[in-house]
């Protein structure tokens, strides 16, 4: 009788529960990241005109960060299948659209590689900078691992990984050679004012002034000292931001995770599933699990 053919092990995806990225990504926090970014994207004129010039941001901001967090979500937690298609979808939009630079009036793909570089180093800085400044303890090493990761990321959206930063320093170096070209003209203001006052429902004006502006103010706040000179508005001492980060990441994480991640469309819970209990993400624990995973 011929021995059983053994199960094919479940597939961890790109990343898997032994990446420092598994971990960051299921932080509540990430949601402020996701903002923050949005502000430093903005501050590239044509990176942002390709936003303005291929989609209603203001109308449709909303469904953008929620899009983003779902490609995330779906390259973090799905499976490698998910996260290859999920790539393949960007790089065929990608492909499609022009935008009008908003100087010279140069028509230009917004698939440059200068410009999805920008994206990506905005979003993995952001992701990166309010997880470790909000308490989660990622030392150097770690957070060099997360940037080295996120080259899987940056292939997806059609970059050469090795074009793209492979550790914390390189990408500092990136963001101090990009300075020159920033810049806060019409497009990236139109992004501040969407974001300090989006439209809402009129039951949810209340909820606006509460809520949602404390969470911008404190995106913004995070962003480097030369934003808040380019945006023209200045944000308290860094001493104050980090006190409100720290506060921010101590309350939402105290919502149970089980509760958080029953949000749709539910990327940690089915990674979960698939994959067993031990790959439960536990980013407090950094430091600890991902030294006894190796």
């Amino acid at each position: 009788m011929p021995a059983p053919i053994p199960a094919a092990a479940p597939d961890p995806g790109l990343f898997g529960p032994a990446s420092v990225t598994w971990q960051v990504h299921s932080d509540p926090m990430m949601w402020i990241a996701g903002i923050r970014a949005l502000y430093l994207q903005a501050l590239h004129p044509r990176a942002v005109r390709g936003v303005m010039d291929n989609s209603d941001f203001r109308k449709d901001a909303w469904g953008r960060l929620m899009r983003t967090a779902a490609f995330v979500g779906t390259t973090t937690y799905g499976t490698t299948e998910a996260a290859e298609k999920a790539g393949a979808r960007v790089r065929k939009i990608h492909a499609m659209l022009t935008a009008t630079d908003p100087d010279t009036g140069e028509r230009y793909g917004v698939d440059e590689p200068e410009l999805l570089r920008w994206v990506h180093c905005a979003e993995i800085d952001s992701y990166l900078h309010v997880a470790r400044r909000s308490g989660i303890r990622m030392p150097d090493d770690l957070a060099d691992r997360y940037v080295h990761e996120h080259r899987q990321s940056a292939r997806l959206v059609g970059l050469d990984p090795a074009d793209v930063p492979g550790t914390t320093a390189e990408l500092a170096a990136y963001f101090d050679q990009m300075r020159p070209e920033l810049a806060a003209g019409p497009d990236a203001r139109a992004v501040d004012d969407f974001l300090r006052n989006p439209p809402t429902p009129a039951l949810l004006v209340a909820a606006r002034a509460l809520l949602w502006r404390r969470v911008a103010a404190l995106a913004y706040s995070s962003l480097p000292p030369y934003a808040h000179e380019l945006y023209g508005r200045p944000a308290p001492s860094p001493p104050v931001v980090t006190r409100r980060l720290v506060r921010a990441g101590t309350v939402l994480r105290a919502v149970p995770a089980r509760v958080r991640w029953q949000l749709p469309p539910q990327h940690i819970l089915r990674a979960m599933a698939r994959l067993g209990p031990g790959s439960r993400p536990a980013p407090r624990r950094l430091h600890r699990q991902i030294a006894m995973l190796e």
